[in-house]
Parts: C-alpha cells; sequence; structure tokens
C-alpha cells in the first residue's frame, strides 16, 4: 500500500488555496486543512475555525492530529514564531522561526543583512528619531521611498514625490501611528528605476531551488496607476528574467542572503522571496517576504511539473538534496477580481455567481465565504482567476475568459495584466 499524508495549510486566501488545489493534485495527499480557509478551500480540504494568527490554538490542533506538515502562508503569524512553536512540539513545518522571519517583519532588519553582506541593495537609512530622519531626508533626492519598518499589511510603503511629501508620510507614520507600532521605526530609502521582478526560491537553509520568475502588478489602475493593492494581477516567468541574470541573482543576491542568515545562527527553511529592480546597473533588492507571494502563487504552482509535496517537505526537513524539481515550459497569468471600493474601503456581502469553467484554468478563492445564497464577498481581494498555456498570450487569454464568467455587483479588475510583456489592454 502506496504511503499516504496529510498537510494544514496555515491562511485563508488566494495563495492557500493554490497550494491546496495543487497538493490535492498528489494521490498520496490524503487529507488537507486549512485554518481558517475559505468558501474555496472548503472544496478541497476541511476549514478549522482557527484564525492564521492563533499560534497556541493551531499548535494544540497540531499537537493532537499530528499532520505530516504544516505550510504556513501569511506572514504574520511566521513572524510571532509559530513556526518555531510548532518544532518544538515535533511538527514538521514549512516556514522559517521568527528570527528569519525578520526578514520581511523588520525592514531594518533586512536592510542591514544586505549591507553587511554587500547584496546591491537602495541606499537607505532606519529612524525611530523623526529628526535624524530629517536630516537624512535632506541627503536623498526625490522621489524618495518611506517604508514602515514592520508589518503593515502591505499598506507601509509611500513613494514621495518631494521632501514635503515624506516628511509628512514620516510625521504620520511615526508620530501619527498611522501603521500602529509597525511605524514606530522608519526606512528611508532612494527611489530606484527599473522594472521591478518577482523571484521565489525554496530553501533548506543550505541549498536553494529556484522556482519560475514573476511580475505582479500592484496598483489598482490600469496602466499602473492609482492606489498600491496587495496585487492586482501577475504573470509567470518574466520575459526580462533570462538564465543569465537569475544566476547572477543566486550569486550576488540569494545566496550571500543565506550566508549571512546562517553567519546570525539562522537555519531559515521556507521561501526567500525577493522582490527585486532590474537597474542599468544591474538587480538590487528592494525587500525580501518570507512566505510564498500572492498572487505570486497561483501564476508559479500551475507550472510545477514535479510534486509540490516532496519539494516542501524536503525543504522542511533540512535537505533539498533529495529532490528533483521540474517546472514546464509554459506561462501561467491571474488576474485578481475585486471588491467595489477596494483598495480604499471595500464593501462586502454581494453574492458570486459561477459561470461554466473554462479549460485550463483555476479559480482561487481569496476574499469569499460560504453565505445563505452561496458564495459571498468577505474580503478585498475576492478571486485569483488564473489560465495557462504554451505562451503568455494563451494564458492571458484563458484567464480573461474564465473572469468572464463571474459576476458580483461592482466586481472589478485590471484588463491590462502582462501589459510588460504582452503590449495594451485586452477589451
Amino acid at each position: 500500500m502506496a504511503e499516504t499524508f496529510t498537510v494544514l495549510i496555515v491562511g485563508g486566501g488566494g495563495r492557500e488555496h493554490a497550494l491546496g488545489w495543487r497538493f490535492a493534485q498528489d494521490p498520496r495527499i490524503q487529507k488537507i486543512w486549512f485554518a481558517p480557509g475559505n468558501a474555496g478551500t472548503a472544496k478541497v480540504g476541511s476549514n478549522l475555525p482557527i484564525s492564521a494568527s492563533d499560534i497556541e490554538g493551531i499548535t494544540r490542533w497540531a499537537e493532537k492530529e499530528k499532520p505530516g506538515l504544516v505550510v504556513v502562508g501569511p506572514e504574520v503569524p511566521l513572524c510571532a514564531g509559530l513556526a518555531d512553536r510548532l518544532r518544538q512540539v515535533g511538527i514538521r513545518v514549512f516556514g522559517p522561526g521568527a528570527k528569519g522571519a525578520q526578514l520581511e517583519g523588520s525592514k531594518s532588519f533586512c536592510k542591514d543583512l544586505l549591507v553587511r553582506q554587500k547584496i546591491p541593495t537602495a541606499r537607505a537609512g532606519s529612524f525611530s528619531n523623526i529628526k535624524e530622519a530629517l536630516s537624512f531626508l535632506e541627503t536623498l533626492s526625490c522621489p524618495v521611498v518611506v517604508k514602515a519598518d514592520g508589518l503593515a499589511a502591505g499598506k507601509g510603503v509611500v513613494i514621495a514625490e518631494s521632501h514635503g511629501e515624506a516628511k509628512q508620510a514620516m510625521t504620520e507614520m511615526m508620530e501619527g501611528r498611522v501603521f500602529g507600532e509597525a511605524g514606530a521605526r522608519v526606512l528611508l530609502e532612494e527611489f530606484l528605476i527599473g522594472e521591478e521582478l518577482s523571484l521565489h526560491a525554496v530553501t533548506d537553509g543550505k541549498n536553494l531551488v529556484l522556482l519560475p520568475s514573476a511580475q505582479d502588478h500592484k496598483r489598482v489602475g490600469e496602466g499602473d496607476t492609482g492606489l498600491n493593492t496587495g496585487g492586482m494581477g501577475a504573470y509567470a516567468p518574466a520575459p526580462r528574467a533570462t538564465p543569465e541574470l537569475l544566476l547572477e541573482v543566486e550569486k550576488t543576491i540569494l545566496r550571500p542572503t543565506l550566508a549571512g542568515l546562517a553567519a546570525l545562527g539562522i537555519e531559515y527553511r521556507g521561501v526567500l522571496y525577493a522582490g527585486l529592480m532590474l537597474t542599468a546597473e544591474g538587480p538590487k533588492v528592494l525587500e525580501y517576504n518570507c512566505r510564498f507571494g500572492d498572487p505570486e502563487t497561483e501564476v508559479l504552482l500551475p507550472l510545477l511539473d514535479s510534486p509540490l509535496w516532496d519539494l516542501l517537505l524536503a525543504a522542511a526537513e533540512g535537505d533539498l538534496s533529495k529532490v528533483e524539481v521540474r517546472t514546464g515550459a509554459g506561462a501561467a497569468m491571474t488576474v485578481v477580481m475585486a471588491a467595489p471600493g477596494y483598495p480604499a474601503q471595500p464593501v462586502y456581502g454581494q453574492r458570486i455567481e459561477f459561470g461554466e469553467a473554462v479549460p485550463d484554468t483555476a479559480i482561487f478563492h481569496a476574499g469569499t465565504k460560504e453565505g445563505k445564497g452561496g458564495v459571498e464577498v468577505s474580503g478585498g481581494r475576492v478571486l485569483a482567476v488564473t489560465g495557462w498555456g504554451k505562451d503568455l498570450k494563451i494564458a492571458r487569454d484563458r484567464a480573461y475568459g474564465a473572469v468572464s464568467k463571474i459576476d458580483f455587483q461592482g466586481k472589478h479588475f485590471r484588463r491590462d495584466i502582462g501589459h510588460r510583456a504582452l503590449g495594451k489592454v485586452v477589451s
């Protein structure tokens, strides 16, 4: 009889639904749980009434049920030490401990590591004193990037076009506490010019496996206009990410990062997700995330040709050398369908109507719940609709074809996902 496995996925968004969808394709996976999950994850596993940030609740459940692996989706429980607690009670977990998660949880920690390891990045200063911050501000040309040091749900970054705007942003963060304690310390950074690239590496702390490159679309409006969001869509692979560029990033950025973490006594097992800017001087690090991206996960997993279980388990156990990872030659694109008013003031509660399925697509639920009359909107980013095929144009056509079959009141989405690679707006 073939060996079977069980997995708990922590989180309740599109990323977690995509992880569960991929695990469900593996006949060895006997059971998938989500904490807390959403209306979509309930179709591929069992949702638990446990918040992703309930560290002790998840730990108690894991001690009782003993899942074969826990995969932590969001950054908040990682930064709060969930992986550490699970390892303390003998549960295998994919995700770094709290010290490693500082790569995302503290922008100052990340910047210090980059500078110490001589990794290409923007010139910056970290301050908890506003007078010192203002003094450093005068040394930077505009635009200036102002970042809250801690976790701010993807909203703690302001690109200031003038010193006055930068001063206002710093004052709101440091004195007004618009992001709570996350803004008690700020990072002031020079603005880098170029094209952004998302690169995910799965690591056991020593070895790493690169997943396909991706580009996401942060601005809410077409043509990359409007407010920043958690991501309105993504595609993979990115044409700019040549094999030569990927080798350069691995050599000058990813491996020195692992070496720097190891020098601090940190064994990092999970995802190193580098947000890069491809500048005229070469790739530079904008930021690190300590988990799979969202919506990048929704385009990366359809391109994975080898079992996700084998990859994540090997990283969790500290030995990636025993797995072979294969990715397909095609492309994938995801289009995020958002609630009305997102990202400023999203409106919830609308019923979602799903039409006929489109081949080679998947609908990943992000902000949904099961209501009395069916599936309802419960979050700003509602669905991540993904299509894939032999090239990016086919992937785009399939993704937007699937979007056209879905309806809810006030829905909005960008019609130009992939425009950097494919050109203009989709009608």
